[in-house]
């Protein structure tokens, strides 16, 4: 039975292909080093969770809940969703598997799919994947700073160049209620000027009232009161720690009074890092402090401070300044045969290559050696090894250098040592 429908991926989805696989082993690779030196280790949390574990009390109104999130029944009723973000479920694990027992601060790192259901864009796609690291138990601002520290040396030992951080505090559960108060009242008396979002925002979640893109609401935004004049004496004494800390690691930052983090779990430092690019500048890295979430969960109060990064979106920058990735290696060899016997010997050399370790392509069908060696070329093998009938018969094989087209015979047995040494020059072939 045919079918009529050609199938596409899914609007804001993209398929990860074979050319595009050295960028994300590269980043997948650095941010694994980059972690191992600090000491942070690899969670993996499932894709989907309890609905509930995003949909909290205190994350009502939020566009998280209420319009991202893709949320379904399984067989047995229960409402799950697929994880929109990652720290609530690095929270979860860390909980339920009782880490607070462990020596704290724990420092986790995840590399994992997210969903949310939003508008496509360059770099942002409604399945992305995301780095990110977690440090959980501990409310120092060293630990604020060393996260920002690490997200930096990630970028840097990327290639990404021209870097900047921005800064803010949005205070604690003691100082920021006066300050929301403080920023509805601006708002109040300019409502009529404001978005329909922004005028549900002044009831729900005034912190994101700072973060809206509309143009009328952003001129508004830069004529609010800043909340560093309302922080208590603990909030400011931790802020002004995490700004000398970084003076003395030599990371410059800005301060940015409208920089608020999209989800609603988070106090104190909350973070910015962005690239230079053409036409403007666009975030890479977000994170801060969230010293209530655990809580929130149904774990004791534990401090908490991380940050995340969207993989699809570090590789376009790293397309757009132009670094060079390494070359993922593949096969050195393709095997070239002509006949049904040569192809018999051909099978067992395969083998053998490979269980030296030498990466392999064998040629397939009835092609001839002009077009077998033509698609050697177009994989860019260094070498492709020629089987013949006469070759059967002498025990011997021919190997051709596919930089220079020079070739010499060898024996069979002699293989595996010339192909496991670096390549030849075309003076020595």
């Amino acid at each position: 039975m045919s079918c009529d429908k050609v199938y596409k991926a899914p609007r804001g989805t993209v398929d990860i292909l074979p050319a595009e696989q050295s960028y994300w082993a590269h980043v997948q690779r650095k941010a694994a080093d980059v972690c191992r030196l600090y000491g942070y280790e690899r969670l993996d949390t499932p894709v989907f969770e309890d609905y509930s574990l995003f949909a909290r009390a205190d994350a009502e109104g939020t566009d998280l809940v209420e319009k991202e999130m893709y949320v379904f029944e399984d067989r047995s009723g229960q409402k799950l969703a697929l994880r929109p973000e990652n720290t609530a479920p690095v929270c979860r694990a860390y909980v339920e598997h009782g880490m607070f027992n462990l020596a704290q601060p724990i420092r986790l790192y995840y590399l994992g799919a997210a969903f949310r259901y939003e508008r496509p864009q360059a770099g942002r796609y409604r399945q992305h994947n995301q780095f990110g690291c977690e440090a959980l138990g501990d409310a120092s601002p060293s630990l604020d700073v060393e996260v920002i520290e690490l997200a930096i040396r990630f970028l840097e030992a990327l290639g990404l160049k021209r870097l900047s951080v921005l800064l803010n505090s949005i205070g604690c559960r003691e100082c920021q209620p006066e300050y929301v108060e403080v920023l509805r009242n601006h708002y109040k008396a300019l409502s009529e000027r404001v978005c329909d979002d922004c005028r549900i925002r002044m009831v729900r979640n005034p912190l994101r009232l700072l973060d809206c893109k509309e143009k009328e609401c952003r001129a508004i935004a830069d004529e609010a009161p800043h909340i560093s004049d309302y922080l208590c004496p603990e909030c400011n004494e931790h802020f002004q720690e995490v700004q000398d800390q970084l003076r003395l690691l030599g990371i410059p930052f800005a301060l940015n009074h409208k920089l608020v983090r999209g989800l609603d779990y988070y106090t104190r430092t909350v973070f910015e890092v962005l690239p230079e690019r053409e036409g403007g500048q666009s975030a890479i890295v977000g994170g801060g402090r969230y010293d209530g979430l655990i809580e929130q969960i149904g774990g004791k109060p534990t401090p908490g401070v991380g940050f995340a990064t969207g993989m699809e979106r570090i590789i376009l920058n790293l397309k757009e300044q132009g670094v060079e990735i390494p070359e993922m290696e593949g096969p050195t060899v393709y095997l070239a045969c002509m006949g049904q016997l040569p192809r018999h010997t051909a099978v067992g050399l395969a083998r053998q290559l490979r269980d030296a370790g030498i990466g392999v392509v064998s040629s397939t069908g009835s092609k001839s050696l002009k077009a077998q060696l033509r698609q050697s070329n177009s994989l860019n093998m260094k070498y492709s090894v020629i089987i013949g009938e006469n070759e059967v018969q002498a025990g011997t094989a021919i190997v051709r250098d596919m930089s220079g087209n020079e070739q010499l015979t060898l024996p069979l047995d002699e293989l595996v040592e010339y192909l496991s040494t670096p390549p030849r020059t075309s003076a020595a072939m």
